[in-house]
């Protein structure tokens, strides 16, 4: 070890003098390097963005298992199934509590801009909050009332004044399906790619909202086990119980299938996965033709390290250091751009576009990889070459 330590440090840096020796084309490289970066962390930010956005609601709900009909495919997309359904779950042993959940998206009037855009209503059991956030359990009197729903603050949209008023105790009145109801409080939960707000309110405040809805038909159904029980265990039974109209799900294979759902079966989480592969493909051509045109223009001293005894394996670590050196300077302006342009994506989409550690390693994995296998074309040629044909 120390003896490569030694080697190394003493080693004279000829990439790195070759880079620093044409301005413009390092310059051209690290520009190259970081818009591929740049698109890739786009690529990844608003794929994480889809999938934690449609997953806020899954992760703040107070349920281990859920119930759900066999054909709903998501939250989005959720077929009803009969409420005795829950009465039949509560026969099995290690069951806490059962509570009902309505969930559907309807048009609803911008209080302050009287615009209309799409919202999801969520009715609950007003008794037992179904979310684990404070902002609601505490104004559970609130929904109570009639025609009185919770907003979401953070919702996607012109909404400040409205926000302002309710803060400030006075009424903010809107209209769903043609009634009035009216803002008796605030939570933050954000909006998603499949509804611009979410508003909470009572099951029967939902079902005032919804006359064609039956009462008797629910979207979810929340469990609590009791504590010590094995929530796989307990959801084994309840599929063994309960008929094929419906399937239980623990808390995590919940939120796994709305992420999956998004992931794969929607075109949008197709594309941003896709563009994220077009990013590293990018990156691979852009580099190559660098290191491909320095090799080029460098063959004849390359030649004459062969002639004085240099090994390949030598003129190699040549060219892939320079890919090293290229991934590092080209990452760090495209990830402080990056970081930038999420701030800008946040506040205009209202989504959580947000850089993690996790991510910026990934990306420079990848950058690193991706310079690296531009490095092994682009020394194909070098490999290949003869100091007898080249003199």
């Amino acid at each position: 070890m120390k003896k490569l330590f030694t080697a190394l440090t003493h080693r004279t840096p000829l990439g790195w003098l070759q880079l620093k020796h044409d301005l413009t084309r390092l310059l051209t490289a690290m520009s190259g390097i970081a818009f591929a970066d740049i698109l890739i962390f786009m690529q990844f930010g608003f794929l994480n963005a889809l999938l934690s956005s449609n997953t806020l609601l899954h992760e703040n709900l107070q349920a281990d298992i859920v119930i759900m009909n066999t054909q709903a495919l998501n939250w989005g997309e959720l077929s009803t199934f009969p409420r005795r359904r829950l009465y039949q779950a509560l026969d099995i042993p290690g069951i806490e509590s059962a509570d009902v959940l309505y969930v559907n998206s309807v048009q609803w009037k911008n209080p302050q801009t009287q615009q209309k855009t799409s919202v999801m209503v969520i009715g609950m059991n007003p008794d037992r909050s179904a979310f684990a956030l404070p902002e609601i359990t505490q104004k559970l009197n609130e929904i109570k009332l009639p025609d009185t729903v919770l907003f979401d603050r953070a919702a996607r949209g012109e909404y400040e004044e409205a926000i302002a008023k309710t803060e400030l105790g006075e009424t903010v009145t809107a209209e769903i399906e043609r009634r009035t109801v009216s803002i008796g409080g605030l939570f933050s939960m954000g909006a998603s790619f499949a509804a611009d707000a979410v508003i909470i309110t009572s099951d029967q405040n939902f079902l005032r909202l919804m006359p064609k809805r039956q009462p008797g038909t629910v979207s979810l159904g929340l469990l609590k086990i009791e504590p010590g029980s094995d929530p796989v265990q307990v959801r084994a039974m309840l599929d063994a119980h309960l008929p094929d109209d419906v399937k239980t799900l623990t808390i995590e294979e919940f939120i796994n299938n709305e992420k999956t759902y998004w992931a794969t079966n929607r075109p949008i989480g197709v594309v941003f996965g896709f563009g994220a592969a077009i990013g590293f493909v990018v990156g691979v051509v852009i580099v190559y033709q660098i290191l491909s045109t320095d090799v080029n223009a460098h063959i004849a001293e390359y030649a004459t390290f062969k002639a004085m005894g240099y090994r390949n394996s030598y003129l190699l670590g040549v060219v892939f250091e320079e890919a090293i050196i290229l991934a590092a300077l080209g990452f760090f302006p495209g990830l402080g751009i990056s970081i930038g342009l999420y701030a800008l994506a946040q506040k205009a989409t209202a989504l959580p576009m947000l850089m993690t550690t996790t991510r910026a390693i990934g990306v420079l994995i990848l950058t690193i990889v991706m310079c690296g296998i531009s490095g092994a074309i682009a020394t194909r040629r070098l490999q290949a070459a003869d100091p007898a044909d080249i003199f």
